[in-house]
């Protein structure tokens, strides 16, 4: 969390990356978790220099309006939506976003696991090439969200996740999430090209009870159904739900079976919601986390990941299934991650493991017919998530 006197009279400017590009984009904002209104004086748009600095390129800057109007207040718990502007941006490139904020809203919404440099600095700075100075943080605040106007045909894939989607373990500054490589992926082909990647991780995440944000289905309707375009849902959540259990000591065999039987309920829950807005639902298999210092999962954690693994991999639940588990085990024990694709932490992938798990997902997935998105006049390119 930042002070509230670092949010007096600040300049915050953060950089995002985006997957599909358009002529035209609009921002959205958030206090959904601030107690007091969230005043901004301006916000403005430019393209970076690089990912990885707070200098934007010259000329680039663009200010954003609300209503026609430079300023805007979101009131507490809501969300705003910017007018669209003319802003061309290609497919895959990366968004420089300065918000000017004159007080606090209390508490912030934001995002702590950017993978991204963030600068805040004081005074209206809105417009400047450079923050010299500024205080750097790892973090996203305020901002839910970039819209493109893409093509008719574009549809969105939603990643509902924990910290492996979140993408623990990558490159700050490197988008190397494994959703950012599928991005890449689906840009490289004609035939996908239109298909927008939203990364909906939040570290910390679990199924069935509050974490690091809210749990996998109270979210479901903000993070899922809300977003503009989707088509296609994919899910990879339940590794904490297995770890908290007996993360403080073991617990009777019952408690575990009931764990299992609560969270297949959870995923048809999923499976339900989103086939009632026509979207495919693609289930992902759960990785191995044995030797996992803030788990340290025994025998019958790891009985709990390997039935949950078998209801997501047996036909006829999900629409389709990708089997992480199988592409990041070692061979010689499959209750680890293969140490080449280990963070270091036996829980999260490194980012060799994020690009096997993007490189394992078949294209194919992404065309089948029957599953077409309702049509929309903005598709959403890439979603900078918050708890």
């Amino acid at each position: 969390m930042l002070s509230p006197e670092d949010l007096h009279d600040a300049t915050l400017r953060q950089i995002v990356h985006l997957s599909l590009g358009g002529n035209e984009i609009r921002v959205r904002l958030s206090n959904r978790f601030g107690t007091m209104p969230l005043h901004l004086t301006a916000v403005h748009v430019a393209r970076p220099l690089s990912p990885g600095a707070g200098k934007i390129v010259p000329a680039s800057d663009k200010a954003l309006s609300f209503s026609g109007l430079p300023a805007v207040t979101i009131p507490p718990h809501a969300d705003y939506v910017s007018d669209r502007v003319s802003f061309p941006l290609n497919a895959l490139s990366d968004l420089a976003i300065t918000l000017q904020i004159d007080l606090s809203p209390g508490s912030e919404t934001g995002h702590p696991g950017s993978r991204a440099t963030s600068y805040i600095t004081h005074g209206d700075l809105v417009s400047a090439l450079d923050l010299p100075g500024a205080k750097s943080v790892e973090h996203w605040y305020f901002i839910a969200g970039i819209d493109v106007a893409a093509a008719q045909e574009a549809s969105a894939i939603v990643v509902l996740g924990d910290s492996i989607t979140d993408g623990h373990g990558a490159t700050t500054n490197g988008n190397d999430r494994w959703t950012d490589i599928l991005a890449q992926r689906l840009d490289a082909q004609p035939s996908t090209r239109n298909l927008a990647v939203l990364n909906q991780g939040i570290g910390g995440n679990h199924l069935l009870s509050d974490g690091l944000g809210l749990n996998a289905l109270a979210r479901f309707d903000q993070d899922v159904i809300a977003q503009p375009g989707i088509g296609y849902l994919i899910v990879l959540e339940g590794i904490n739900d297995i770890g908290m259990l007996a993360r403080s000591g073991e617990v009777p065999r019952a408690e575990h079976d009931a764990l299992v039987g609560q969270m297949i309920g959870a995923y048809e829950q999923v499976i339900v919601r989103a086939h009632t807005c026509n979207i495919k639902v693609i289930g992902t298999t759960i990785l191995p986390f044995v030797g996992s210092s803030y788990y340290h999962p025994g025998a019958s954690s790891e009985a709990d990941r390997q039935a949950v693994n078998e209801w997501i991999r047996t036909p006829g639940h999900f629409d389709a299934m990708i089997d992480f588990d199988k592409v990041t085990r070692d061979p010689e024990q499959s209750e680890r991650l293969l140490p080449s694709f280990d963070s270091g932490d036996h829980l999260h992938p490194s980012p060799a493991g994020y690009a096997a798990m993007a490189q394992a997902i078949p294209i194919t997935l992404f065309s089948a017919a029957g599953f077409a998105p309702m049509p929309i006049e903005m598709h959403q390119a890439d979603r900078v998530h918050i708890p």
